[in-house]
């Protein structure tokens, strides 16, 4: 009997490259693609409960009939006509390779949304077997489909499953090696019908998908196919699919795109209706989940419920972890310790002078104080690697910790929708508050989750908005601190400044970015009790992915630093920067140095300002003067260009120009705001 490994029995890569055939799993959003793949394979990928999170075909093998297979989980998708680049993707791996079997993974619970692609899969003529995933839940909410008819009627098996649990696993994996085409098929009207039949005989072979699949898809005008076909067919036979297109459109007041989806769609009701039922609820649990969920979306209950939420967030990363894990990390292991050690070690390893100094600095120096390569006031062990492992790992670790528990409960979907109006004037939708929430831990990681906004323009306005206006949790912890010693007038006016630059911007960049945005389309998951198992691997993941992608760019930073600060960069930076500080923001030129260093850790410069401001808020002598200064300088801090890890990260995900226009508006466009607060101020406070 054919089985599926477990993470332990994980084939290796070179298993993948020879292995003989591929399975492909596909499905809406939301459905549980990724724990299947992680149960077929052994290799974990994000699993998160909302939409988006598999942006990127991720790869592995599993051995299935006694044989290696090549597995490949696939973005979400709703459609093979896509709308948006992750179902692009998904399509074209469907068109371009050969020799596999798909696996639609369906939520038991919106059975007609996954029949819906069930049938494009059919058209396609692509063999594949249907797991009916959470069949759990939706038998506790008195859902039953009856699999055995389900696969009757499409004319391949159906496997009802629970992935979390592996229930169904070896089932599916025995199914997955009988694997065969769908019979079933959705008859349209006379006139498409016939659009079809002339178009298919001119259409090449394309990979996986059948000619009828791809005949649908060329008199619908999907723009995406015919820059592939265009290659590989004569103009002559272009020019024939084009007007078949026309007057096959010229029939229906309706765009065509929406006449053959109506249509699919009423073929599929019919199916829905003869496999489904509906009885009662079976648990009291599964009720009062549904009651929370309305709850979370209320327009005025659900308030309460996002400040709770906020609140908990709070105190868990914000205090325990940037308060007293930071301390305890930076102070207590880095500072106290790691850092004399390491400098210890390096002096006993080398004992060329020159070379010491040129490593740790000269001898009975504090390190602080000197300009050594890896022990000193830029050293990359003493600055980079503190920063990274003492200061940020600390935090993005509590807050991986608390978004993994809202995302597996269910929450975050609803929090999308809660603010989803709001989004809409910025030219975004919902989906938007997912990657914001995240940059609250860390922007960088945040900018690299825009991939889920469905258009470039609303993947460029989020990136905008996350380098301009959120605050990571290290920054944020300072600020604060800060805000803590003004009075409350002043920190309104902090607040009121950065919400209002963040919808001002967000409304404008609708307006000036070129491109469209995307219909708000989330599904809503129940919300459920996290599974700690579940929190823990994709806590661990997202650590890994960190560990292996920002903390090297926190390290490129301090080099750059360093190197500047060896050609007395920092200090003509410094002498450039002191008269517009001091001058137009008015505050003292110490704050120069902080903004310089900005640049590496958006922390650096709140951390610099709070110390020149702190023995002031600890006597109470804060005058009027102070509040403003305070204001003035958290304002700018906020707005000032992202850190470098995050820059370097803007220009990974959107492109050197994207990244460079970016940081070219934010850095004047941030003084600019400072200085306007200042004049404000003064005027009227």
């Amino acid at each position: 009997m054919s089985h599926c490994p477990s993470p332990a029995a994980a084939l290796d890569r070179k298993q993948v490259v020879s292995a003989a055939r591929s399975v492909i799993l596909v499905g809406n959003p939301n459905v549980g693609k990724s724990v299947l793949f992680g149960a077929l394979t052994g290799k974990y990928v994000t699993v998160s409960n909302y939409p988006g999170t598999t942006v990127e075909v991720t790869r592995g093998s599993a051995s299935i009939a006694g044989a290696t297979w090549h597995v490949m989980d696939t973005p979400g998708t709703n459609n093979l006509l896509p709308m948006s680049e992750d179902e692009q993707v998904t399509r074209d791996i469907l068109m371009s390779e050969r020799d596999y079997a798909c696996l639609q993974v369906c939520d038991a619970k919106n059975l007609r949304r996954g029949l819906l692609l069930a049938v494009q899969l059919a058209e396609a003529g692509v063999p594949f077997v249907l797991a009916l995933n959470m069949y759990d839940e939706a038998l506790g909410r008195g859902i039953a489909v009856d699999a055995a008819r389900l696969s009757e009627e499409l004319g391949i098996e159906v496997v009802p499953t629970v992935a979390v649990q592996r229930q169904g696993l070896p089932q599916l994996c025995e199914s997955l090696a009988r694997a065969r085409p769908s019979r079933f098929l959705v008859r349209y009207d006379d006139a498409i019908e016939a659009a079809v039949a002339a178009v298919e005989p001119l259409l090449p072979s394309h990979g996986g998908l059948g000619k009828r699949a791809l005949a649908l898809m060329a008199i619908v005008g999907d723009p995406s196919l015919g820059a592939q076909l265009a290659g590989r067919m004569s103009e002559v036979d272009l020019a024939t699919i084009e007007a078949e297109r026309r007057g096959l459109a010229a029939r229906y007041p309706e765009s065509l795109r929406f006449v053959v989806s109506r249509q699919r769609l009423a073929a599929v009701d019919r199916l829905h209706d003869a496999v489904l039922s509906r009885a009662g609820a079976r648990s009291m649990g599964s009720s009062l989940a549904r009651r929370l969920g309305g709850w979370s979306t209320h327009p005025v209950l659900g308030l309460p419920v996002l400040a709770a939420v906020l609140f908990a967030c709070y105190e868990f990363v914000g205090v325990f972890g940037a308060k007293t894990a930071v301390d305890f990390l930076e102070n207590t292991v880095f500072y106290e310790h790691l850092v004399p050690w390491f400098d210890r070690l390096v002096r006993l390893l080398v004992p060329a002078r020159g070379v010491q100094e040129f490593l740790v600095g000269p001898a009975g120096v504090p390190f602080r104080e000197h300009g050594g390569l890896l022990v000193g006031r830029y050293g990359v062990f003493s600055m980079g690697l503190s920063y990274g492992m003492a200061i940020v790992l600390p935090i993005v670790t509590t807050f991986f910790l608390a978004f993994s528990f809202l995302e597996d409960s269910g929450y975050l979907p609803r929090l999308a929708v809660m603010v989803n109006k709001i989004f809409k004037r910025m030219g975004l939708n919902g989906k938007a508050v997912l990657p914001m929430v995240l940059g609250l831990g860390c922007d960088t990681m945040a900018t690299m989750t825009a991939r889920i906004m469905e258009t470039r323009k609303e993947r460029v306005i989020v990136t905008l908005l996350l380098a301009l206006a959120v605050p990571c949790s290290a920054q944020l912890a300072v600020i604060f601190a800060m805000l803590g010693g003004v009075t409350p007038g002043a920190a309104l006016w902090f607040a009121g400044t950065v919400l209002a630059v963040l919808f001002l911007v967000g409304w404008l960049a609708a307006k000036v970015i070129p491109g469209r945005g995307s219909d708000f389309m989330l599904e809503l998951p129940p919300l459920r009790l996290p599974q700690a198992g579940n929190i823990a691997v994709k806590t661990l993941a997202r650590i890994e992915w960190y560990l292996r992608e920002a903390l090297p760019l926190f390290i490129l930073g301090t080099l750059i630093l360093w190197g500047l600060d060896r050609i007395h960069g920092i200090a003509v930076l410094e002498r450039v920067a002191a008269p517009v500080v001091v001058n137009l923001l008015h505050l003292p030129k110490e704050a120069a140095t902080a903004f310089i260093l900005g640049f590496l850790r958006r922390d650096y410069a709140a951390a610099g300002l709070f110390l020149h401001y702190e023995p002031f808020m600890k006597a109470g002598t804060m005058t009027r003067e102070m509040n403003i200064e305070v204001t003035v300088a958290l304002v700018t801090v906020t707005l000032f260009i992202p850190c470098i890890a995050n820059f370097f990260m803007i220009l990974k995900e959107r492109g050197w120009k994207t990244g460079v226009a970016v940081a070219g508006f934010i850095l004047p466009f941030a003084i600019g705001v400072g200085a306007v607060v200042d004049g404000l101020m003064r005027w009227l406070y």
